[in-house]
């Protein structure tokens, strides 16, 4: 579980804290089917609406409906065009069932014919609804504001979050009585039927400017005002991953991409394939005729929408406002409701520009609970201009960009400058969090969560941890403690020291870690972009060829592994790095290290020079190295102690070159070392998206077994996504190799459409993981007997063999999303199979958090 995830959780389970005791006003539910008085067939669409109040819903597809509210309800009214509109009575504060049977009027509209009869079954053929709908796919490229030669616009951009339906007498508990301040300001109106207690918001004003020839975007961030929890929670990685959930939605895109997952667009390419289609209105806004066109997805457990566009029929075809939301059954874990609202204005060359976007989701650990977290972003778009073209230089820099007095305008500056206002409620939210973060009791149960969900005990300038690593164990130091920490900006942003100190009871050696980084730029060095050096001492144990990606190597769980694991080396690791990061994503790093490596366990170094066994004791190398790196787009969660990148379509690409020096600093071997990766997500729409790696690496010069590569492998029970989870440790060894690794995720697709799976809300996963690799005569100790031999068991038995021209090739199937958090692969091993304690097959586990 990477930092992203545990400070999500931290945020969430601070929410629910807040929420804890929920008891719920009356509810008053209605449910029915509304259906065709004349013909019974079923009335799709259909609008139910509240007479003593705005709560509204609509009828699905099948003309079933729900409407459920705490507000005041009488009688309800149930419309749709064509028929007859009917108002029926409503008993407060009960569950309900009432179905409508609506009569049609004798007369047709002019743009939608509506026929009585028998109900057909739904095709594209002939579909006067499928036929417009290609006309608005066939239009997009022309609608689209990237047509323009030049646009230009400010922006501001409004994240909130509540929790659901508090309970209104929370306050008369003993424990909840100095929250008083906090839980009594609520919210009825934003969302009608739900009690909201706004505890974040964050806002943001921007200048946006884009050139198409040559392609230019550049958005200067103007102002900025957010909550601050406190050294809790990270507030600027909390609102990154907001962000990210709440991404910027293009209806002309063909992928929308929300709570990150990837939703089709209803007027994607290919949407009649996906939707179906419905004519179920015509209205005339500002002398404008608009179709209003329903649609819903053929299947409701695929990542789709459902709602309604509305359509000029002025010849271009453009979208003029989208109502879309999703089917209560879609796989979509920990979100009981979405809705997102898009709004058009018009252009002076009567084009249509989004001039509002409103999200809403509605996040419960279960679909049916009535409490949880409530999040809505609202972006506005004003002083829209296109095809004013600007001096170049405008477009000149990173094209992101922060104004140096962004966070410090004064109230009078953000009430003249919003350009949405904010409720009651939410010009609280600043005010009530800075007074929560002083409550003693706050703190301490911070300090709780933080320390079970992150791992780390925070003193402020320090952290101690990570907990899991406290305590483990391995056949060579046996039972093993251990004790860190690190430091945090509230020390310094320019000075950070990380250590760790940890004991084998087996081996009785100490271990310790020890590292300042001073950072150039006076940024945090988590912070993009980076620029700092680094200095460090490592004292420790190491199993060749284990390379876990996002734990720590003495993680209790991994303390358990398959088959022999007592072959370790004892390693000392002198560093210098410098590492410098441009705003264009390119970056590079200078390295020095001197490592010494000793062999521990039942591992051995021995050289049978001239015929002689000779046992050597520790190899020491000297090492220079260059990193190039390029990766446009990047993106991060960046906290004040983490920074994950965010996954995107860009793809990154690394080049590494180490050169080692004969003594220098007692190194004893001439060498060099060129690795090549290659990393990217393609999204393929309804087939999710496959994560790629390539890595190719030569070894020129020659060296004993320890100092070539050796494969990633794993022999612990976890699934990890880079190493090879069938291969031994040190089971391979190579002077040049390329790889291929590729991690598809179906997410569901396929499960969907079958009707047990498609409950369980299980997703389907394929691996595929391929090795081929060689060793050249040079440093083949076969051939050059002064070289290490490679490891054998006591018997003579080989342990460590060389790749032939066969690959190593593996792969697995996989389930994800079992209760919402754990991945389970089947994984097989399709290559040398002939080698000593091997496994063919095997079942790994993984734990993520997905929406």
């Amino acid at each position: 579980m990477n930092f992203r995830d545990i400070y999500l959780k931290l945020f969430v389970l601070t929410s629910f804290l807040l929420s804890s005791f929920v008891s719920f006003a009356q509810v008053t539910k209605v449910s029915g089917v509304v259906t065709d008085a004349k013909t019974k067939q079923t009335v799709p669409f259909a609008t139910i609406s509240s007479i003593d109040s705005t709560v509204n819903v609509g009828a699905d597809a099948d003309g079933k409906y729900i409407l459920q509210t705490v507000r005041p309800i009488s009688r309800i009214k149930v419309t749709y065009v064509g028929y007859k509109t009917a108002i029926l009575n409503v008993a407060q504060g009960q569950e309900q069932v009432i179905n409508v049977r609506l009569v049609p009027i004798a007369q047709q509209l002019s743009e939608v014919v509506i026929r009585a009869g028998k109900k057909t079954k739904y095709r594209n053929k002939d579909n006067p609804a499928v036929e417009l709908i290609r006309q608005v796919i066939a239009h997009k490229d022309q609608n689209r504001p990237e047509s323009y030669s030049y646009v230009q616009y400010k922006q501001y951009d409004k994240m909130m979050f509540s929790v659901v339906n508090v309970s209104p007498t929370i306050t008369e508990r003993k424990f909840f009585r100095k929250y008083k301040f906090l839980l009594d300001n609520r919210d009825t109106t934003t969302v009608p039927g739900k009690n909201l207690l706004p505890i974040y918001l964050d806002e943001k004003l921007s200048q946006y400017y884009y050139k198409k020839d040559p392609k230019k975007e550049k958005t200067i961030l103007l102002a900025q005002k957010g909550v601050n929890f406190g050294s809790y929670i990270d507030n600027e990685g909390l609102g990154q991953y907001f962000k990210h959930m709440y991404y910027d939605i293009n209806i002309y895109d063909n992928n929308i991409f929300l709570v990150t997952n990837q939703f089709l667009s209803p007027i994607c390419d290919a949407a009649p394939t996906f939707y179906k289609f419905f004519i179920t209105d015509t209205v005339v806004v500002n002398n404008t005729k608009l179709v209003r066109l329903s649609f819903t997805p053929r299947n409701g457990a695929d990542m789709l929408f459902e709602g309604d566009i509305f359509i000029t029929l002025d010849g271009h075809y453009a979208v003029q406002q989208a109502n879309l939301t999703v089917n209560k059954n879609i796989n979509l874990n920990f979100v009981k409701g979405l809705t997102v609202d898009l709004e058009f204005e018009q252009n002076p060359d009567n084009r249509y520009h989004l001039s509002k976007n409103t999200t809403l989701v509605d996040f419960g650990l279960t679909k049916k609970s009535n409490g949880g977290l409530l999040g809505i972003r609202t972006v506005v778009y004003k002083d829209y201009e296109v095809n004013k073209a600007l001096a170049d230089t405008a477009y000149v820099g990173p094209a992101q960009v922060t104004l140096e007095n962004a966070k410090d305008h004064t109230k009078d500056f953000w009430a003249k400058n919003r350009f949405d206002t904010l409720t009651t409620a939410e010009s609280k939210v600043y005010h009530n969090i800075d007074t929560l973060i002083t409550i003693p009791s706050y703190r301490r149960t911070m300090d709780v969560i933080t320390l079970v969900l992150a791992g780390y005990k925070s003193f402020g300038p320090f952290e101690l941890g990570p907990a899991n690593t406290f305590y483990s164990f391995n056949p060579v130091e046996g039972f093993r403690l251990r004790v860190g920490g690190r430091t945090t900006p509230e020390l310094s942003k320019r000075y950070y020291f990380e250590t760790y100190a940890a004991y084998g009871f087996k081996d009785e050696r100490w271990k310790y870690f020890l590292s300042a980084t001073y950072s150039l730029n006076a940024k945090s060095i988590y912070k993009f972009p980076q620029d700092y050096i680094r200095a460090s001492f490592q004292r420790d144990t190491k199993i060749p060829g284990a390379t876990l990606q996002f734990v720590q190597e003495d993680n209790f769980l991994l303390s358990f592994k398959r088959g022999e694991n007592n072959k370790f080396l004892y390693n000392d690791f002198y560093k210098l790095d410098y590492v410098h990061e441009y705003e264009s994503h390119f970056s590079y790093n200078l390295g020095f290290r001197k490592w010494t490596q000793a062999p521990a366990g039942t591992l051995s170094f021995i050289s049978n020079a001239n015929g002689i066994p000779n046992i050597v004791n520790s190899v020491t190398t000297t090492e220079l190295s260059l990193g190039l790196r390029y990766a446009p787009n990047e993106q991060f969660y960046q906290g004040k102690i983490y920074r994950i990148p965010i996954p995107n379509k860009y793809p990154a690409f690394a080049v590494d070159y180490t050169v080692g020096i004969k003594g220098f600093f007692n190194g004893e071997y001439n060498y060099s070392n060129l690795h090549f990766r290659f990393d990217k997500r393609f999204y393929l729409s309804q087939l999710g998206y496959a994560d790629v790696t390539a890595e190719a690496r030569k070894i020129f010069g020659q060296v004993p077994y320890p100092l070539l590569n050796i494969p990633r492998a794993n022999q612990t029970y976890a699934y990890d996504l880079f190493s090879y989870n069938l291969m031994n440790f040190l089971e391979f060894v190579n002077d040049h190799n390329e790889s291929i690794n590729i991690d598809q995720h179906f997410n569901g697709f396929f499960f969907n459409k079958i009707p047990l799976l498609k409950k369980l809300k299980w997703r389907e996963t394929l691996s595929f993981k391929a090795l081929w690799a060689g060793l050249s005569n040079q440093n083949n100790p076969s051939i050059h007997p002064d070289l290490f031999q490679l490891p054998t068991e006591e018997n003579g038995q080989p342990v460590t063999f060389i790749p032939g021209k066969t690959p190593y090739i593996e792969g697995s199937v996989g389930i994800e999303n079992v209760f919402k958090f754990v991945r389970i692969d089947l994984v097989k091993r399709f290559t040398y199979l002939d080698h000593p304690d091997v496994s063919q097959w095997g079942i790994r586990t993984r734990v993520i958090f997905n929406f």
